[in-house]
This record gives C-alpha cells, structure tokens and sequence, in this order.
C-alpha cells in the first residue's frame, strides 16, 4: 500500500491523478448532455468561455483568479441562452445555433487571447491542447503538504459536480426525459438546465489550463456516450461512465509514454492520448455491446437468418410431401425453391438432421416424425395468416409473402386466436388444406 501511494505520490502519479479528475469531472455533468441530446453545447460552451477568460486574464493578469471562473460562467450561460434564442426566434433547428453562437464566440476568444499573450502567460495552445505534463511544478501548500494547483482546482470540481449530479439528481432525470413533466411536478426544467450550464462552464475553465479544451470536451461526451452503449439505468450509467473516464485517463498516460517508442518517436500529448483512449473504448463498446454492438447485431441477424433458413427447409419438406408422400429431396432442388446457397442450405439441413427432424434416406432428405410435428405448425401458421389477411381486404397475390414473414414469429397462442378471428378454416385462399393443431 506504501509502495502504491509512493508512486501515486511521484510526477507520473500526479500526472494520472489530474487526468483522471478532470476525467471525472467532466463526465458527470457529460452523462446529462448526452442524454438530453445537447453533447454539442458542452462542446460550444467549452469553446464559447474563452472570451470570458480573456477577460478575466485583461483584467487580473492572472490565470489562477476568481474572475476566471466568473468570466467563464457568465459567457457560458450567455452561450445557452444566445443559443435558445436564435433557435427559438430565428426559425433554424438547435445545432445551426449552436454553430452560430459557439464559433463566433470561439473566434472571439482566440483573438482576445492572442492579444492578452502579450501580457499575460498564456497563449492558445495552452488552452486548446493543456500543459498536464507541467501538473507536478506548480503545487500550493495545504496543510503542510505541497499539492498541485491543478490537482486541487480539479479535485473540488469533481467534487462539486459529485454532489450536483446526487443533490439533484431526480430533477436532473425528470428534466432529461420529460421537461414537461418536470414542470409539472413543480421542477424548473428550465432552472436544471441553466445550472448544467453553470456547471459544464466552471468544469471546463478548470481544465483548460491542464488537460485543455481537447481532452474536456472529449470526456464531456465520449465517456457518457461510451457507458450509454452498455446500460439503460441511469444510475448504471454514471457509473460505467466514471470507469470508462477513469480508465482513459489512465491508458492515455501509458499510451502517451509507451506507443511513440514503438514507432520511434520520443513522447506525444499525454492529453490529446487520453481523448483518443476514450474514443478507442468507445469504439469498442460500439463494436460490441450486448445491447446495441455493431458485431452482435450483425451475430443476432444472422443467427435470426438460419434459424428462418432452416424453418423454410422443414416446411419446403411438408409441402412437398403432401404433393408425393415419402418422396425425398436432393439438396440442389431444395436450394432451388428457396433461391438459397448451397452452403447455407446445407448448412440448415445438416442443424435439421442432428436435431432430429430431418433424415437423410436414398440421396436425398424427408421429415422425421419430430420434424413433420414442426414443419406442420409452421405451414399451419401460414396458411392462417393468409386467410386472416384476405379477410382483412388484402389481396390474395401478396398474402405469400407476408404470410412467409409472420409464421416463423407465431406460436401456439397467436394460431389459436387466428383461427378464432377467420373463424376456424379447413382450407387457405390456395385451396390448401390447413393442418390441424397437434399436441
């Protein structure tokens, strides 16, 4: 334990302590723009503070002041409501305004800041990519104990934002979802999203000077974004989004040190690797959610795809064998009726026959017992449809079709209720018999 505060306590721990604070912080007030569809207003208000901070730097020729903070919030709020009211009166849609509003004052900040360089230390690429390496220099005494500025700046906003997000957090919910309801229930959703705005100004004017406005806007969104892909509690959310924030920052700092060598350079921003870490796990999270991954939904839709492959095989086979019973079918003119492949086909009957319900007699294939059982539920379930569908005026040339979509979807409830509703058919629009329920 010794040995892990002793290197907590070194300038590579202090270096991932800031990190990950301002990865926390951010990512609190983060899970509430995304779900509140404004991701991209942390990024204007993140961008929109910096006139604010020229100001401020003008005024106090000092980049550790009150007025700093005040500056940011003031021009932050001025950001969401110059963006309200150019959507709400200017007729165009919420992100145009918050194009309009952000880079105008972006564009206004970075001039300012230029001519504040001459005065004061700062210049724009402190404010757009962070000097996090130089974290450890700068310390104040607390207690006895040198602590870096920064890590105690971030440290009280991380927990500022902390008790925000648990203070309010069934307003911050109800507001998110329903502002209407929140009204309603007496909560100012209007209040609740000014205050958000107060927050994300103050967190990103606390993390410009170390990690930048890069790495801020990063985890005001991509964290949050990330822990969305995984969860659908809110509560679930905040905390996978602090893990996700929290294990960014420390990947960031290895990769930053680690990766460059393998390509033979010296370093590289530790703050520009901790947003691509971020969006690295995103990636991930994107690629392989259970709930809403790119590779399970493509994995599910095939799976849904043989499984609708083989049900056509069994019921191919019953339809045939009402045409010439006991007759057995090659494979080929199996994949000709269906206009399947052959090794999908033959992949589907082989599933057929280690089941049980397709068995492999002179060259070719026919039902099992087990498998005229289930071929007869799903021919039943489509010869019901379509008689259902005619009854309901749809014309009898595209009932196939349709008919062939719903059955693999039908049990035994949904048949019994079909056959109530076309009041107990023998025969379907084609003339076919319509098998009897069984067992």
């Amino acid at each position: 334990m010794s040995g892990l505060i002793a290197w907590f306590s070194s300038y590579d721990g202090l270096i991932i302590i800031t990190g990950i604070l301002c990865a926390v912080a951010a990512a609190l007030p983060g899970n509430f723009l995304v779900l509140r569809r404004m991701s991209l207003l942390g990024d204007a208000i993140s961008h929109a503070v910096l006139p604010g901070l020229a100001i401020a730097f003008f005024l106090t020729e000092s980049r550790a002041s009150v007025p700093m903070f005040v500056g940011a919030v003031l021009v932050g709020l001025l950001t969401a409501v110059l963006t309200e009211w150019i959507r709400d009166f200017g007729s165009v849609d919420e992100g145009a305004s918050m194009g309009v509003v952000f880079t105008t004052l972006f564009a206004l900040g970075l001039v300012m800041i230029v001519q504040a360089a001459d005065h004061v230390d700062l210049d724009p690429g402190c404010v757009l990519y962070g000097s996090i390496e130089s974290t450890p220099l700068e310390t104040v005494l607390v207690a006895g104990h040198e602590i870096p500025r920064a890590i105690l700046m971030l440290g009280s906003v991380a927990i500022l934002n902390l008790l925000f997000v648990i203070v309010f957090f069934k307003e911050l919910l109800i507001s998110a979802f329903d502002p209407g309801m929140a009204t309603t229930a007496g909560y100012s959703a209007r209040l609740m999203h000014y205050l958000l705005m107060v927050i994300v100004a103050i967190t990103a004017v606390a993390s410009f000077e170390t990690a930048g406005n890069i790495l801020v806007v990063a985890m005001f969104v991509v964290p949050p974004s990330t822990a969305y892909l995984l969860t659908t509690r809110l509560s679930r959310m905040i905390v996978l989004s602090l893990i996700i924030a929290v294990a960014s920052a420390i990947l960031g700092h290895w990769s930053a040190k680690a990766v460059p060598g393998w390509f033979g350079f010296g370093s590289t921003s530790i703050a520009g690797m901790m947003a691509l870490c971020a969006g690295l796990l995103f990636l991930l999270a994107a690629l392989f959610s259970p709930l809403n991954g790119v590779v399970v939904r493509v994995y599910r839709r095939m799976k849904l795809a043989r499984r609708i492959l083989a049900e056509d095989v069994i019921a191919l086979l019953y339809r045939l064998e009402e045409r010439q019973p006991g007759r057995s079918v090659p494979l080929s003119e199996i994949c000709t009726r269906l206009l399947s492949s052959r090794v999908a086909t033959q992949w589907a009957v082989t599933r057929k026959v280690h089941k049980g319900f397709v068995e492999l007699t002179d060259g070719g294939y026919r039902l099992t017992a087990v498998g005229q059982r289930a071929a007869a539920e799903l021919v039943r379930s489509h010869r019901l449809w379509e008689h259902y569908l005619v009854t309901e005026g749809i014309s009898p040339d595209v009932i196939h079709r349709q008919a062939e979509k719903l059955e693999h979807y039908t049990d035994r409830e949904l048949r019994d209720r079909l056959q109530t509703e076309s009041s107990a058919p023998a025969l379907d629009p084609h003339g076919s018999p319509i098998p009897e329920e069984r067992g």
